[in-house]
């Protein structure tokens, strides 16, 4: 079954990490369907139903973003505020519309690894930082996954730097 990879990026053609990986995935159209949520919500108008419905079709799904001071961009959290509902996502007898399935998050990060640690400039773990998105899919009852992330993305990457990040990447992807 295919993995749905859910991106949200507000600048994609202008990015270097995250363009990269979704050209590595999109040579695999057979494993892989991406869905562009700043491509399909330039109005940031989420269509509640037809989201629900593509999450339903899916048992992977992988949010795909650059970390935007310390969570995703605001697309993400407003797509979480709308489609997570009560009676689908959560709280009753028909809801928990994603339980069991596997969730998880590929992030670039701007900053080297070392800046997330107790010791480093944040003072805190990327883990940490992202317990908000653990805390979501366990509340929905999702089979939350561990986190994909390149750190040090950022315009003075080298090109050879991005390239192991695509194959590191597709690599955590078809094994998730």
């Amino acid at each position: 079954m295919k993995t749905l990879v859910i991106l949200i990026h507000p600048d994609i053609e202008n990015s270097i990490t995250n363009k990269r990986w979704i050209e590595e995935l999109e040579k695999y159209p057979n494993k892989f369907d991406i869905h562009q949520l700043y491509k399909v919500y330039p109005d940031e108008k989420i269509n509640v139903l037809a989201e629900q419905k593509l999450m339903e079709k899916y048992n992977k799904v992988i949010f795909q973003f650059p970390l935007y001071w310390f969570s995703s961009p605001p697309l993400l959290k407003k797509w979480f505020d709308e489609v997570l509902i009560y009676g689908w996502a959560f709280g009753s007898k028909s809801g928990y519309k994603l339980e069991h399935k596997k969730i998880g998050l590929a992030i670039s990060a701007g900053a080297t690894e070392d800046n997330y640690s107790v010791k480093g400039h944040y003072k805190h773990t990327l883990k940490e930082i992202l317990a908000p998105f653990e805390l979501t899919f366990k509340y929905v009852k999702a089979n939350y996954q561990p986190y994909f992330v390149n750190y040090g993305s950022d315009l003075d990457t080298p090109s050879e730097v991005i390239e192991e990040s695509a194959h590191k990447y597709f690599f955590f992807i078809t094994a998730f």
